[in-house]
């Protein structure tokens, strides 16, 4: 049985700090070796580093520049308007992936309305491959991640399993994997045992979090983490599993999730 890598996720945790420069300390002193974030982009770059650095935490994943976030951009991956401007910002998000010594963004998608056509296609498929080309040659992997769009984030352009999966199989790039966040799973598709398994050689990255309030993983909900946890141990995914869940109450007595499912940081 292996023993799961648990990465704090600093956008939800640890939130009584108003700094991800300051979560990461406390990720370190609640006991995680591993963290991730959704966008860092607000904070200065060398206080991040720095602050990384001396937690001593290994950082497994960021998100690439979301647009405006203000305006209700959720990515421009898939925006035909924005082919410059994401090529661009994909440069600022390997600044901040290499400063944090990195080896993971999730790059995505936009929010659009419901029907897509062929141009928004071609734009999200060209833009999958050129962030997985220009990513690779910094030893980092590029994710997509299927988010619903039935509670989550209406309107998510990327919001099919499935459909993400024919995107990394059609492309088949070697930098190109999904993200696999049970939460969202569960919301469009179900089925988390099958799914999973079918899934498995294309995951390159893992979240968790209780649905449909996305508290902690032991709190009331549609998801059987005992059942979660054992079949991850059983399988032969060896990446990082993200704690992206809203906290119940104060994040570091939440944690006592994690010993009463017989895990451990």
């Amino acid at each position: 049985m292996s023993k799961l890598r648990l990465a704090a996720n600093l956008s939800m945790l640890f939130t009584d700090l108003p700094n991800l420069s300051d979560r990461f300390l406390a990720a370190k002193e609640a006991g995680f070796r591993y963290t991730e974030c959704a966008f860092p982009y607000s904070e200065d770059i060398s206080v991040l580093k720095a602050a990384k650095e001396k937690s001593g935490v290994e950082h497994v994943l960021i998100n690439s520049w979301p647009g405006d976030l203000a305006s209700g951009q959720l990515g421009i991956a898939a925006l035909t308007n924005e082919r410059k401007t994401f090529r661009d910002k994909l440069e600022l998000t390997i600044e901040y992936a290499k400063a944090l010594d990195c080896k993971r963004v999730h790059i995505m998608a936009a929010k659009l309305p419901k029907y897509s056509d062929s141009a928004v296609e071609e734009t999200f498929t060209d833009n999958l491959q050129y962030a997985a080309d220009r990513l690779m040659k910094e030893n980092i992997m590029g994710l997509i991640e299927p988010i619903n769009s039935r509670l989550s984030v209406p309107k998510y352009f990327l919001d099919n399993l499935h459909k993400a999966l024919k995107y990394v199989q059609e492309l088949n790039h070697p930098n190109l994997k999904l993200q696999f966040d049970f939460f969202h799973v569960q919301i469009m598709d179900g089925n988390l045992t099958a799914n999973f398994k079918d899934f498995l050689p294309y995951i390159g990255h893992i979240q968790i979090s209780q649905v449909p309030n996305r508290g902690e993983p032991n709190t009331d909900g549609e998801i059987n983490y005992n059942y979660i946890f054992k079949m991850l141990q059983s399988s032969n995914y060896d990446g990082y599993i993200g704690l992206e869940y809203n906290p119940v109450g104060n994040t570091r007595d939440g944690l006592s999730w994690i010993q009463q499912m017989g895990l451990q940081l």
